[in-house]
């Protein structure tokens, strides 16, 4: 880490995992999506650049807040190469003040941590105050951090959890167990989602991972993003039949596989219940009740830029 007074902080991957405990990930979506909504943040779509001859490609993530009087941006490449192809991510914090770069740091666990307090802050908004049945499909880091976000959100009864990598992996559904005593590991997406109030998808999948034909009228569906081109964890006519929210809804329709895979068979964006920083302000309708409720993230460089502060907060704490 380099700390002096003419230089911009920078962090490792292990440096920002040790600053995490001290950060409050979902009090820093809270504040990014009413700053949104209040008009003092503005969030341009993100950016794909394609590598030549097929080698990859990179996603710009940017974002500027008045209110916290910064702007920055976030890098994440998939590199193309033999066998497993290799995704990092890094992030720089500048000063709306000075112009000067405040921090750069690795963005993998911070990606991992904004994108789990997203989907809570949806959970909180969008779950029924009475749910009490949580389903997680998935059972990676960004599944496990959507599980820690949540717990205190909803007095939950039973916790599901469905993934392909629990079975035979003992070590793997012990660290699950361990998380909380209601979570139980089923054999299938399927019976995850019988009967629940609440389905997180969590997966990198660019394919359909849940069936949404059996979610009920109030139940809540999220889902996030990858960078697998036209990703939608499930299937897009799923739209046509739930209330659907979003996380910004001024970029989140062009990005979203399943919203652009849906409007080509006529679904429209204006069809958008509304979003976080709508739902943070308080200007949009709330779900009916008479439908499912869809809520879809992609991830922006405002989620980006505020967790990084409150990393930022942190180290210099």
């Amino acid at each position: 880490m380099t700390d002096t007074s003419q230089s911009a902080l920078v962090f490792d991957a292990a440096a920002v995992q040790d600053l995490l405990s001290k950060v409050d990930a979902l009090g820093a979506m809270r504040a990014l999506f009413t700053e949104l909504g209040r008009g003092q943040a503005v969030q341009p779509a993100q950016a794909l650049t394609l590598f030549p001859n097929d080698k990859g490609d990179f996603i710009t993530y940017l974002g500027a807040s008045t209110g916290a009087e910064l702007f920055g941006a976030k890098l994440s490449p998939y590199l193309v190469k033999p066998g497993k192809p290799v995704i990092t991510a890094w992030t720089v914090l500048m000063s709306m003040k000075t112009g000067q770069p405040l921090m750069l740091c690795d963005s993998g666990e911070l990606t991992t941590e904004r994108t789990a307090a997203t989907t809570a802050l949806a959970v909180d908004h969008l779950a029924r105050s009475e749910a009490e049945i949580l389903a997680v499909i998935g059972s990676g880091k960004v599944a496990q951090a959507h599980l820690k976000h949540v717990l205190a959100l909803r007095d939950w009864k039973e916790i599901r959890v469905f993934s392909p990598s629990l079975s035979g992996n003992d070590t793997l559904a012990a660290k699950w167990r361990d998380a909380d005593a209601r979570v139980k590991i089923v054999e299938s997406a399927k019976l995850a989602g019988m009967g629940v109030d609440v389905v997180m998808l969590c997966t990198s999948s660019g394919t359909p991972v849940f069936d949404t034909a059996s979610v009920s009228p109030g139940a809540l569906v999220t889902s996030i993003s990858t960078n697998v081109a036209n990703a939608h964890e499930v299937d897009p006519a799923f739209l046509n039949s739930a209330e659907v929210y979003c996380d910004y809804r001024a970029t989140t329709p062009a990005s979203a596989g399943e919203m652009k895979l849906a409007a080509e068979a006529g679904w429209s964006a204006t069809a958008i219940r509304g979003d976080l920083a709508e739902l943070q302000t308080e200007s949009c309708d709330k779900p009916s009740g008479s439908k499912p409720v869809f809520f879809r993230s992609i991830g922006l460089g405002l989620e980006d830029i505020f967790i990084a502060r409150a990393i930022y907060d942190a180290a210099l704490a």
